[in-house]
């Protein structure tokens, strides 16, 4: 930027050429402006300037925004600040109370980690969503009882805390979005989600993941396809077992206390096995089982979504509509490091569901059953 100094020396003017997107001059007569940037997205707030030097200042930046050249921008009376006169730019901000809540002036473009709790927000303040630089965005404690799918375009999100809100879910289209490669944090404790959509599984980056006192009926059935995921905490849920999946995680820590777990019933089973199977059954599985390509473009959206929700037989075999269920006792550490306990009695089992793909597959798990029990 011609007439400002940096660490780096002068800004070259090919930034500021069709760059502008806003010039704030409002409190110009008392030596204040903002120019805002369109890429990088930030703000350059000048206080504490010379008038006639600043709207010197301001008449070039707009020239040069124009595509003036250089040396016919008027900036020969214009004085470079000191470096103890250029303020960084504010990556952090923490608001604590709905009082401090900035409700007429913007969050500044630079933030990183911008954390609004007890601010009683009845929705995400969409003047966030404009903060490409964030990291983190803590908007804990508040009333939110809906998420925008634009959250999904905070590309740089790592950590994303929701706890003790009014959420009933999460959506698909945050699932789909570019928080599959950035989110590696998310906290939707102290919520109402009865259930997570089967996309959440897409969000391969979570390493930590917080779900604890809400009305969750049961997990992702394909959650072990989050293989960063190290710290899980689902407690004072509604879980009457774990999905089947859930013996393909890795984890350090584990915490499910509190969930109303059943009896595991591996003699009790399920049938829903039609003989012969159905001409649906045998071409879906085909097509999970052969790994075939399929899309909305291809094939209806609601047997996409049946495809996506089969289930695997113990032999590896794919599964839809036919199938025989049951449940079996797994020891937590066998998928935890460290276990909190399930219950008062010092337990660290819970019951896992089981599918099988035919009665062949159902009678060999039974005779291995009860060997192991003999």
């Amino acid at each position: 930027m011609p007439g400002v100094e940096t660490d780096e020396g002068h800004l070259p003017l090919l930034q500021l050429k069709d760059n502008i997107e806003q010039i704030f001059t409002k409190f110009v007569e008392e030596g204040k402006a903002t120019v805002r940037l369109k890429e990088p997205a930030v703000d350059f707030c000048l206080s504490k300037a010379n008038v006639s030097q600043l709207k010197s200042f301001l008449s070039a930046v707009k020239l040069a925004h124009r595509g003036t050249e250089e040396e016919r921008l008027p900036l020969p009376t214009l004085v470079p600040p000191k470096a103890s006169e250029v303020e960084k730019p504010k990556t952090k901000m923490t608001i604590a109370s709905r009082k401090e809540y900035p409700l007429t002036r913007s969050f500044p473009y630079s933030l990183e980690h911008l954390q609004a709790s007890y601010c009683k927000l009845a929705r995400v303040d969409m003047r966030m969503l404009c903060l490409k630089s964030l990291r983190k965005l803590d908007l804990s404690h508040n009333c939110i009882k809906k998420l925008p799918a634009t959250i999904g375009d905070l590309v740089c999100l790592q950590e994303l805390s929701l706890q003790d809100n009014q959420l009933e879910s999460f959506g698909v289209a945050l699932c789909n979005s570019t928080l599959q490669k950035s989110l590696q944090s998310l906290d939707l404790s102290q919520n109402k989600i009865k259930a997570l959509p089967v996309q959440f599984c897409q969000l391969r980056e979570l390493v930590h993941l917080k779900l604890d006192d809400n009305h969750l009926i049961r997990l992702p059935f394909k959650i072990g396809q989050l293989r960063q995921l190290r710290f899980l905490s689902a407690a004072r849920n509604k879980l009457p077992f774990l999905p089947q999946d859930f013996e393909k995680l890795s984890l350090e820590n584990l915490d499910l206390f509190g969930n109303p777990f059943e009896q595991s019933t591996p003699l009790v089973p399920d049938i829903q096995l039609k003989i012969p199977l159905t001409l649906f059954e045998y071409s879906a599985r085909a097509t999970v089982n052969c790994r075939i390509p399929y899309n909305s473009h291809i094939l209806p959206s609601h047997l996409c979504d049946d495809l996506d929700l089969s289930k695997t037989c113990q032999c590896g075999c794919a599964c839809l509509s036919c199938f025989i269920q049951t449940t079996v006792t797994m020891n937590l550490h066998s998928v935890a490091h460290t276990v909190v306990l399930v219950d008062n009695m010092g337990g660290t089992e819970a019951p896992v569901l089981r599918y099988f793909c035919s009665l062949t597959c159902y009678s060999q798990f039974l005779d291995r059953h009860l060997q192991s029990i003999r």
